[in-house]
């Protein structure tokens, strides 16, 4: 009975956590302002950067794949405990400032309310409207998280195939075509050299160009990046979409499906024969993906660090344990 009794208590005590539900305006009695102090913030940093697009989407998608999205990205490490910010793929993350400042102000207007969670989903939301894409609500009442480990660090490299990839997606409860939805950020920003070289000159070995790149872009790109290595924070980079590189579209699609798609898992998307047509509908339908990846992100801001099945799992166990321990003290007939 102990071991039951035990068990059970520590189920009730995950309840408030399972049950506070995130809603659209959770803020708007407590810091009725929050959302609008946020986009304002954005927005006078959008006027003087508009990579800032690709830095919130990266540090985003970044933070939710990792325990859920509860800011872990934005914890520093110190000179015993490091951080997700150690973490080799988030070298590349930028922006931390941006959040920082918005934070500051929401402290001045409502101390302690407002989480650095709800600050990152909600700037990024800011961002990609700011930059053409879609302007969708967004549920809030995130908490932040107190754990970043950088070995918990695994998403998505540039290298994977799309079975490699949706494995990664489908982990963190999406699906396939949430993931060729979402990988559709890559309408902006930039890609290192480091991670596309070598489809460039010696793609897996073969001491020639990957077959599947369109040859005026290999040209291109050699003639930017070489066959040298440099450490990454003097890495040359490239934009992903390099025509539309600061307007959220659907240009990508378009690119990949021509053979121009920079990173390897991009031009996949358009060769392998479960997503080809998931890339052929968004490159023939603009609005199609403005409403899909509002939809993807959102699903993606819904993510709180446990996949659904394993909560189903814990209530069907907190059930039996109810019983047994009802039936011990004598509560059932």
């Amino acid at each position: 009975m102990t071991n039951s009794f035990v068990f059970l208590c520590l189920l009730l005590l995950l309840l408030p956590l399972v049950a506070a539900q995130l809603r659209v305006g959770f803020y708007n009695s407590t810091c009725p302002r929050a959302e609008l102090i946020v986009r304002k913030v954005i927005q006078e940093r959008f006027r003087d950067n508009r990579t800032i697009t690709a830095a919130l989407l990266r540090m985003h998608f970044h933070d939710c794949f990792v325990r859920g999205c509860d800011a872990s990205v934005l914890i520093d490490p110190t000179k015993t405990t490091p951080s997700e910010k150690d973490a080799v793929p988030n070298q590349t993350v930028r922006e931390f400032h941006l959040i920082d400042k918005a934070k500051k102000k929401l402290e001045a207007a409502c101390p302690g309310i407002v989480s650095c969670a709800d600050i990152i989903t909600l700037a990024t939301r800011d961002s990609v409207a700011l930059a053409g894409g879609p302007n969708y609500s967004v549920p809030t009442g995130r908490r932040d998280g107190l754990i970043s480990d950088p070995n918990l660090v695994d998403v998505p490299g540039p290298t994977f195939s799309v079975s490699e990839a949706l494995q990664s997606f489908t982990a963190v409860g999406l699906t396939l075509f949430d993931m060729v939805t979402l990988l559709g950020a890559h309408t902006v920003g930039v890609a290192h050299c480091d991670f596309f070289q070598d489809r460039l000159s010696d793609f897996e070995g073969t001491g020639k160009p990957d077959p599947t790149m369109d040859p005026a872009l290999v040209s291109n790109l050699f003639s930017l990046c070489g066959t040298q290595s440099r450490p990454l924070k003097h890495d040359l980079t490239t934009f992903l979409d390099r025509t539309t590189p600061f307007i959220v579209d659907n240009q990508y699609y378009n690119d990949i499906l021509s053979g121009r798609g920079i990173m390897q898992i991009d031009q996949e998307l358009a060769l392998d024969d479960s997503t080809a047509s998931f890339v052929s509908g968004f490159a023939n339908d603009a609005l199609g993906f403005q409403l899909s990846f509002a939809n993807a992100l959102s699903r993606l801001a819904l993510h709180r660090g446990v996949p659904l099945h394993l909560w189903h799992s814990m209530f069907l166990e907190l059930d039996i344990q109810l019983l047994r321990f009802a039936s011990s003290i004598g509560c059932l007939i």
